[in-house]
């Protein structure tokens, strides 16, 4: 078997147990297992759990880029391309077994390694919204303001708006959503 085959055997495995078991109940000896390989061979592509485990992070996170990339189209406004690709960066996070695994680990156990992966899923996606708001700036789309700080605002804001609003009303449909995104962020609360 060729060596980048048994790596991507390994890699496929290692998700796999870390989606299944989380971070902290996954082993070398069980990725090994899963892979049919011996625990050497992981030894021979990743020097220990946490390498291996950035990497799987590193492929989700590719995933969640070419998601948004996909979702961005320069003729549209800034708001509907943010409405699609939050919408899409949710229901991929809201789907992908390995982060809910994580976020349910982080939420019993409080493990430290997974804080930190989260952190980094959570930081593309506010690094995306800061890049499109440049764009946005630089387009005139938006009024003048502080895209590390609107970002963070506009993460949150679709959050509340498509999970947390639950926990006080039924959902919102999609449509309800991006027509409050839109009053509260384009049209404004203010009656002129």
């Amino acid at each position: 078997m060729a060596v980048m085959d048994r790596r991507k055997q390994v890699l496929t495995a290692a998700a796999q147990s870390f989606a299944n078991f989380g971070y902290k109940a996954t082993t070398m000896d069980q990725v090994a297992k899963m892979a049919n390989v011996g625990k050497g061979t992981i030894y021979t592509f990743f020097a220990n759990k946490e390498e291996l485990f950035d990497e799987i992070l590193h492929g989700v996170i590719i995933e969640m880029k070419n998601i948004a990339d996909r979702e961005i189209s320069r003729d549209k406004s800034f708001f509907d391309n943010l409405y699609r690709v939050l919408d899409s960066l949710l229901e991929f996070r809201g789907e992908h077994e390995l982060l809910i695994k994580l976020s349910h680990e982080f939420h019993d156990f409080g493990t430290p390694q997974v804080l930190e992966a989260l952190d980094k899923v959570e930081n593309v996606v506010l690094e995306y919204i800061e890049h499109e708001l440049n764009i946005a700036l630089e387009n005139k789309e938006i009024k003048p303001c502080d895209p590390q700080i609107v970002s963070v605002v506009l993460k949150k804001l679709y959050i509340t708006l498509s999970t947390e609003i639950s926990k006080y009303r039924a959902p919102l449909s999609k449509e309800e959503i991006k027509q409050y995104f839109r009053l509260f962020l384009s049209d404004g609360l203010e009656e002129k």
